[in-house]
């Protein structure tokens, strides 16, 4: 399988997250090409700030593999992750994260902040952006411009 595949699995994830009124950010993570986690956001319907994709899915993989840590995976999610999501990649050692958009407001890797480059921390994650890019963006642009016009 390869990066598209995967992140049409968070992609689809997105899409429940924008059924639900929530902003449509889909994440999953693989170990040795398996599906072991999956999230999406919702921080709205569950009144929790920390409720994003990428917690949800390091949630669910954690639980899967009995550990907190997860080294070996990868990460694939929608957009590129804030601050908080990228400490806890960061806290729980995957090796890798894919993401599609950018998120020029909260993202940490370039569009504000570059954290995953920070030589001090203790882990580094191999992060690529731009799979998938324009479909990742455009659920997001989509979901915020109707939300614009309901005025």
């Amino acid at each position: 399988m390869d990066d598209e595949f995967y992140m049409r699995e968070a992609l689809s994830l997105a899409q429940a997250a924008e059924c639900l009124g929530e902003v449509p950010v889909g994440a999953v993570i693989v170990k040795a090409g398996e599906i072991i986690g999956r999230g999406f956001n919702t921080p709205i319907g569950d009144s929790d700030p920390t409720a994003h994709a990428e917690i949800a899915a390091l949630r669910d993989a954690a639980r899967k593999l009995n550990n907190y840590r997860l080294p070996g995976c990868e990460l694939f999610v929608t957009v590129e992750p804030c601050a908080m999501c990228a400490g806890a990649i960061i806290h729980s050692r995957i090796a890798r994260v894919v993401y599609g958009a950018r998120d020029y407001k909260t993202g940490v890797h370039g569009s504000v902040v570059d954290l995953f480059a920070v030589e001090r921390l203790n882990h580094h994650a191999t992060v690529e952006g731009g799979v998938l890019a324009e479909e990742c963006g455009a659920i997001i642009s989509a979901f915020f411009a109707a939300r614009r016009g309901r005025g």
